[in-house]
C-alpha cells in the first residue's frame, strides 16, 4: 500500500512539473520578442545609459553628503 502511494505521489509530481514547464513555455517571449526586449534596455540606448550615469552620482553624491554630517538631512533643511 506505501509503495502504490509513492509512485502515485511521484507521478503527481512529475505531472505538476510538466504542467508547469508547459505554462512556462507559453508565457515566455519569442526570440523575436526577446531581440525587441534587448534594444529597448538601457545599455543599448546611450542617451538613457548616460542619464542613469549621471543620476546615479547624483545619488552617491547625497549619500556622500549624509555620510559626512550628522544632522539628519531626510527632514530638509532647517
Amino acid at each position: 500500500m506505501s509503495s502504490g502511494r509513492r509512485v502515485a505521489a511521484g507521478l503527481l509530481a512529475v505531472g505538476a512539473l510538466g504542467a508547469g514547464l508547459l505554462m512556462w513555455s507559453t508565457v515566455a517571449p519569442g526570440p523575436e520578442r526577446k531581440r525587441e526586449i534587448l534594444k529597448e534596455l538601457p545599455e543599448q540606448n546611450t542617451l538613457r545609459m548616460e542619464e542613469s550615469r549621471r543620476r546615479n552620482a547624483l545619488v552617491m553624491q547625497v549619500l556622500k553628503d549624509a555620510a559626512e554630517t550628522e544632522d539628519n538631512i531626510t527632514w530638509g533643511p532647517k
